[in-house]
């Protein structure tokens, strides 16, 4: 295992040997595993709870939670047995709502969600934003900060603008990372590894480039070693 590395590797499957096998050939170099909606709802707790006693990773566990604040706290209530290291909630839910998450989850970094790699600015305007991803970014970040999340997600391409205006013990968490050469898959506002890293990100979620590759073990290495 790798306490320190910033690797976060994204766990999108619904077949649980596949999911061992992604574990077990990265511990070397990823001690965050995510695990989202799909695998939650086919799994459940108990599950997940299992895989953190056989591997001994910390859970990233990627639901996106958005509902209003005492929804989100019964949600959360169930999850305290598996604990999770960060928990995601839309922070476009609102400050109370992720306050809730906080209460619920006290021994957990409840992460705010600000605008979905997958969108971009055009879509982003349609869906109803103000303003482009950029600025819309920076403002839910500021939203799931006052109502005590310990950790935002954006992209990389907004990444510096959050870090300079955020305190520095809120950790900020990258999708949408790509290695050179890399297909961009469903994402629309990517950028490498070591750029993300050098503009102020502390994690960088990656899936396919590492689950995708013929030897997942090798791949999650290279990209380690780069940053």
């Amino acid at each position: 295992m790798n306490n320190n590395s910033p690797i976060i590797l994204a766990v999108d499957t619904t077949d649980l040997a596949q999911a061992k096998k992604w574990i077990a050939a990265t511990r070397d170099s990823v001690e965050i595993y995510k695990f989202g909606l799909e695998f939650f709802l086919k799994f459940g707790s108990e599950i997940i709870d299992n895989l953190q006693r056989e591997f001994g990773f910390r859970l990233f566990l990627d639901l996106k939670l958005h509902d209003i604040p005492n929804t989100v706290t019964g949600a959360c209530k169930n999850l305290q047995m598996i604990n999770p290291f960060f928990l995601t909630v839309h922070a476009s839910g609102g400050s109370k709502m992720v306050a809730a998450a906080v209460a619920a989850l006290p021994n957990t970094a409840i992460t705010g969600v600000t605008i979905l790699t997958s969108l971009d600015d055009s879509e982003v305007l349609k869906i109803g934003f103000a303003k482009p991803a950029l600025e819309s970014a920076v403002n839910l970040a500021h939203i799931a900060i006052s109502g005590g999340a310990r950790a935002i997600v954006c992209s990389p391409l907004e990444v510096a603008a959050i870090r300079s205006s955020i305190p520095s013990e809120i950790a900020l968490i990258t999708p949408g990372v790509r290695p050179e050469g890399s297909a961009s898959g469903d994402q629309s506002r990517t950028m490498t590894p070591a750029l993300a890293i050098e503009n102020g990100a502390d994690y960088l979620v990656i899936g396919r480039p590492i689950t995708g590759a013929e030897d997942p073990s090798s791949a999650a290495a290279a990209i380690l070693a780069s940053l």
